[in-house]
């Protein structure tokens, strides 16, 4: 087998030394056009490939982000990603996407992987157990720049990238008021994430503004997987207390609340309405289809990486503190058609 060509190939197959053809290949102004000409060609006819890796780490650059989501399956996140891959491929730039599954520990290896392999930048969802940021500070003692997208971190010199999370809950409560229902159900994620916060105290804002007393029996967190969903509906149905519209933090959690629902022969929309919040592609397939808050992942993926290559262009690690919120619209679909 034939051994890749080298910068010494091309330098004895033109007779001069390697140390010139370095520096051509490295568009050095120390070495004149016409010698770069026949240098390139002659490296394009001895199909000579430059290791940029090698390249790059000598100048402390690898042309490559880490991305940490909590799960690659939601549609949000892949949808972040899309965005993400799309900005970076035109900047010229390689993408490492890793998921923490929602877990503190594996996201902390995970960051401690992608600073051992020199990414330029990160951007970080955070996990729902991540109430603690000591495991990030290694970024800034390795300055990498960081950005958070989707879940808000109250770090003193970082960017948050996030969707209006209170609009989200306000309009998504408003919508099953003007419908005409009078009992609405909140199922809320975990209060220690700024996100779900956020859609509870969007839920009460609603309820407020129409004059309609807020209830904490009508509120049940979890994490908001489709089992959660389930098991809350019944719960809340085993209280016999009414109940006209549930407005669910996540779209999982909302079908497998309809699910139960369904199974105990209770009409939707007219006896109990629903939305959800995410628009995730089952909402628009389930029957009925769920009325669901749009958050566009694609363009908030779009932004973050936008920002991560100003800082990374810029050397900036520390940032003033600022957060860049993304407009929510409601999808009005079946599940709330009264």
């Amino acid at each position: 087998m034939n051994n890749k060509p080298t910068i010494h190939d091309i330098a004895k197959a033109l007779e001069i030394d390697s140390s010139t053809v370095s520096r051509a290949l490295n568009d050095s102004p120390r070495v004149t056009q016409s010698t770069k000409d026949k240098i390139l060609a002659k490296a394009e006819e001895l199909g000579y490939q430059r290791n940029m890796l090698a390249s790059n780490l000598r100048k402390n650059i690898t042309n490559t982000i880490g991305v940490v989501v909590p799960r690659i399956s939601r549609h949000f996140f892949s949808s972040a990603i899309q965005g993400i891959e799309e900005m970076a491929y035109l900047a010229g730039y390689n993408v490492i996407i890793c998921q923490s599954l929602e877990q503190l520990e594996r996201e902390k290896k995970i960051v401690e992987g992608l600073v051992a392999n020199r990414v330029d930048g990160l951007l970080i969802s955070v996990s729902m157990e991540t109430m603690n940021y000591d495991h990030l500070e290694v970024l800034k003692n390795s300055n990498i720049p960081l950005i958070f997208f989707d879940r808000h971190c109250d770090i003193p010199g970082f960017v948050n990238v996030l969707i209006d999370d209170f609009k989200g809950g306000f309009d998504a409560t408003q919508h099953l008021i003007s419908k005409g229902c009078k009992h609405i159900v909140h199922l809320s994620g975990p209060q220690e994430l700024e996100i779900y916060k956020n859609r509870f105290e969007g839920y009460k804002a609603a309820l407020k503004q129409n004059n309609l007393v807020f209830n904490k029996e009508y509120v049940i967190s979890s994490r908001l997987m489709e089992q959660d969903g389930y098991i809350s509906m019944q719960k809340l149905l085993a209280k016999n207390i009414p109940i006209d519209a549930v407005f669910s933090a996540n779209d999982l959690s909302a079908i497998g609340a309809m699910k139960y629902t369904k199974e105990q022969q209770i009409k939707i929309p007219e006896d109990i309405a629903f939305v959800g919040f995410s628009n995730e592609p089952i909402s628009s397939v389930i029957e009925p289809s769920l009325t669901t808050i749009d958050q566009s992942g694609f363009e908030i993926g779009k932004i973050a990486t936008e920002l991560i290559f100003e800082h990374i262009a810029k050397k900036e690690v520390n940032q003033e503190a600022k957060t860049i919120l993304i407009d929510t619209h409601l999808i009005e679909r079946n599940s709330s058609k009264k």
